[in-house]
């Protein structure tokens, strides 16, 4: 992985490609989360790490990225916890059909729009950024 900062001649400096790959790693793991439905227990944990790190990052271009691949899996995460409370229990066979109509929902939401958001992301501009000497690079 490449560094999210190093010592220049001008200073320290955020490297635009580690930005890239900052602002877009929301939306992986969105992505792989819903493919691998057992994974959403993991993610929903590890999202809020990947989110921390990433939403104060010193390019804001990474942060609102970030910002809003959370919007997307926490809203469709928590609209479809609600809503499950209410899927009818009894047979495995037929309480399993509603979760995946659930789970067929949430990922026409969340797999092409986390798609074109990283289209976006590759094709965005991302410049090296330096850095004060108050900002720590991780």
């Amino acid at each position: 992985m490449l560094e999210q900062s190093e010592n220049t001649s001008i200073g320290r400096v955020a490297r635009g490609s580690s930005a890239r790959t900052a602002a877009s790693l929301m939306d992986y793991g969105n992505i792989i989360v819903i493919i691998i439905i057992p994974l959403v227990i993991f993610w929903f944990g590890a999202s809020m790490v990947v989110y921390a790190m990433n939403r104060h990052h010193p390019n804001p271009k990474v942060g609102h990225y970030t910002q809003w691949a959370a919007y997307r899996f926490y809203g469709v995460t928590g609209f479809f916890t609600v809503i499950a409370t209410f899927f009818p229990g009894g047979e495995m066979g037929s309480s399993l059909i509603y979760y995946l109509i659930a789970w067929a929902l949430a990922a026409v939401v969340i797999i092409p729009w986390s798609i074109i958001d990283l289209i976006r992301i590759h094709r965005d501009e991302w410049v090296d950024i330096p850095l004060d000497d108050g900002v720590r690079g991780s």
